[in-house]
């Protein structure tokens, strides 16, 4: 299995290699890596009898809970260690890493699309809630249709989850160019009130000081600013930070400005656009509210646009990579070559493997359920495991980004399409849902992993303690509710 696994795992970083996001980084691969999840999840379900089925399927439930936790926890927390450096202004800076192991001053930081992954894999544990709902309520009667329920969830969230991976890059796209405009209205602002202060005492657009700007930068003194004038004005500041294209900076910049759309800026539309500007500037700034926040909210609002537009990442940095590939037909066979392997020897061995862990227990007295929550997880996932941590290793955001999503939507594949298949044998064939301590700990570890990863996008080295501490404390939570406790 960890054969397998490695195979699919290589042949879609040869596949999103060439192809890039979309279809194929969307929709197929994440399936591809949940797949020998699913595989031995599915056989643990219809091997045997109806009686061998319920005794086997532990082993699947097991490996869905042990595949989620490991990732979130002992990946996770691995990942932060060896990707760290040093935090500046509440970002880890690109490969600096001089402060040893600060627990507070060296940490990892991702941008914002990794903040929703995490959204929507806490969101992804919607349908264990729906399926553990009649166990709640201590009802026997609804037990089935909760399972028939937490399918249809299961497959339309899988559907959903699919399409947005596969739009996400246009998404991308457009955000990162709001930004960038954002950082010129910004630059601009600061440029101009290093002049000349572009408000009063009391707190209001300067409507002199905007007019005198105007007449600066209309060069022929025809009392229009032109594209032309407008373009040398943002050559001239020299925006080192960002780069983007000038032209399209210059269009955007007019539409803000040119109400009457005669290509030209005059006196009152550019004291107007001006003061839109420095209202919305005032809105965004942090510091806005403050006393004499109206000397200060302009610079603010200009670090604030630099982070955004940092933590936003390279937009198009997946079509440089698409670009340079050489050989691209024979990486294609190689990389068919390699999944279709990987599936086949998933499909041959996983019945073997669930019979193996079964003689295991029996023989050992080890409850399969801890047998597959500890090694099975080893074995399918730590290709992906291997990946992430070389991934995280070479500091920097992008790829901190990249591996850090890339635990999140394995977690979130577990919660929807392996759930799905779980689902699915469990209707058919008619076994008990009898999972409660289990379905508790996924829960626990994806709403904290979740929320921990949804509203920051800078993690300091401590927040691995928190991800390690998980690990042992879920397995000891389901010895306790199911062996003192008597839960299942």
């Amino acid at each position: 299995m960890f054969t397998a696994a490695t195979y699919l795992s290589g042949g879609s970083e040869l596949l999103l290699e060439i192809l890039g996001p979309g279809i194929i980084g969307g929709l197929f691969l994440p399936v591809l890596g949940a797949l020998p999840d699913a595989m031995l999840i599915l056989v643990s379900g219809l091997s045997g009898s109806k009686e061998t089925a319920q005794s086997q399927v532990s082993v699947g439930m097991g490996l869905l809970a042990g595949s989620t936790v490991m990732l979130l926890t002992v990946i996770w927390g691995t990942c932060v260690v060896v990707g760290k450096c040093d935090i500046h202004d509440s970002i880890a800076r690109d490969g600096q890493n001089t402060k040893g192991f600060s627990l507070t001053g060296t940490g990892v930081s991702t941008d914002v699309w990794t903040c929703y992954a995490a959204m929507i894999m806490a969101i992804s544990v919607i349908p264990f809630i729906v399926v553990q709902l009649p166990q709640v309520l201590h009802s026997t009667s609804g037990r089935h249709l909760a399972v028939l329920i937490g399918l249809i969830i299961s497959l339309s969230m899988l559907i959903s989850y699919c399409l947005y991976q596969v739009f996400q890059p246009w998404i991308q796209r457009r955000r990162l160019a709001y930004a960038k405009h954002k950082h010129v209205i910004s630059g601009l602002l600061k440029h101009f009130h290093a002049l000349e202060k572009l408000m009063t005492d009391d707190g209001e657009p300067d409507i002199e000081v905007i007019k005198k700007l105007f007449l600066a930068i209309d060069a022929n003194n025809d009392e229009q600013v032109s594209a032309a004038e407008l373009k040398a004005l943002i050559i001239g500041i020299r925006f080192e930070e960002i780069d983007f294209d000038k032209d399209d900076a210059v269009a955007k910049v007019m539409e803000d400005f040119d109400t009457s759309r005669n290509s030209e800026i005059d006196m009152e539309e550019f004291v107007r656009g001006i003061t839109k500007w420095l209202n919305e500037a005032k809105r965004a700034s942090a510091s806005s509210a403050g006393p004499g926040s109206h000397l200060k909210f302009i610079d603010d609002f200009h670090l604030q646009t630099k982070r955004e537009h940092t933590l936003l990442g390279p937009g198009d940095q997946s079509d440089e990579v698409v670009e340079g590939v050489e050989n691209s037909r024979w990486i294609s066979f190689k990389a068919v070559l390699m999944l279709l392997l990987g599936t086949v020897i998933a499909a041959a061995f996983a019945d073997p493997l669930v019979d193996a862990v079964d003689n295991f227990s029996d023989a050992t007295s080890i409850p399969t359920f801890f047998i597959s929550f500890i090694a099975l997880p080893l074995a399918t996932n730590s290709s992906e495991a291997v990946s992430a941590i070389i991934f995280a290793s070479r500091k920097k955001l992008r790829t901190a980004s990249l591996t850090f999503s890339e635990v999140y939507g394995a977690v979130t594949m577990n919660n929807i399409l392996c759930l799905a298949v779980f689902l699915a044998i469990v209707y058919v064939r008619g076994l008990t849902w009898d999972f409660s301590s289990e379905v508790l700990v996924i829960l626990i570890v994806c709403i904290v992993m979740g929320a921990l990863g949804s509203f920051r996008t800078t993690f300091p080295l401590w927040t691995c303690f928190v991800a390690y501490l998980l690990y042992p404390f879920s397995l000891a939570l389901v010895y306790v509710l199911d062996y003192c406790l008597g839960w299942s």
